[in-house]
């Protein structure tokens, strides 16, 4: 039986725009420098500006894709260690979202625990998460943190500080020649 949370059913959204979020976020965490870099910040501020209004929706989309993506990839390293990828995943991230006060609001990491969870059992995380109504501005901010400590987790698995972004770019550019 099908489901109405099928990623058959869920728009991508603006992957390529989404993993650029992610990827510049990843990148300056990792950067050397203590000060948030202004040009950065003002480049974001200026994408941001640019979406227009469907925009934010196709990035929002975006980044379910990407954490849906993620989430497939994880289920698959975990599932060859003969380890559950929900038991491995969404402790962690649940812990490292709730030491995130300033960011992430306590009353959202449930839903964001939620999302991982649809995505990792197979479902769109972007149609879970719209069965319960729109996006909430206390929600944005913590999907994109689910998006990086997702993409932080393979890195880390893999070694590779490019390898999260690098599967996604590589896994866009099949899609587009097929």
């Amino acid at each position: 039986m099908s489901s109405p949370c099928d990623p058959k059913y869920a728009p991508a959204g603006d992957v390529g725009a989404a993993l650029m979020m992610i990827d510049s976020r990843l990148k300056s965490v990792h950067d050397d420098r203590t000060e948030i870099d202004p040009e950065q910040q003002a480049l974001t501020k200026q994408f941001a500006a640019s979406l227009g209004p469907g925009g934010a929706d196709e990035v929002l989309d975006g980044a379910c894709t990407v954490i849906f993506m993620f989430m497939k990839w994880l289920r698959l390293a975990y599932e060859d260690h003969d380890r559950d990828v929900i038991e491995c995943v969404v402790p962690n991230l649940v812990a490292t979202m709730r030491r995130m006060p300033k960011s992430i609001r306590p009353e959202v990491i449930p839903t964001m625990a939620g999302l991982v969870v649809a995505a990792g059992t197979g479902l769109s995380p972007n149609l879970w998460r719209k069965q319960y109504g729109y996006w909430t501005p206390e929600e944005l901010t913590p999907l994109e943190a689910t998006a990086f400590l997702l993409a932080e987790h393979i890195n880390r698995m893999t070694d590779d500080p490019d390898f999260a972004t690098r599967m996604i770019t590589e896994a866009l550019f099949a899609a587009e020649n097929d």
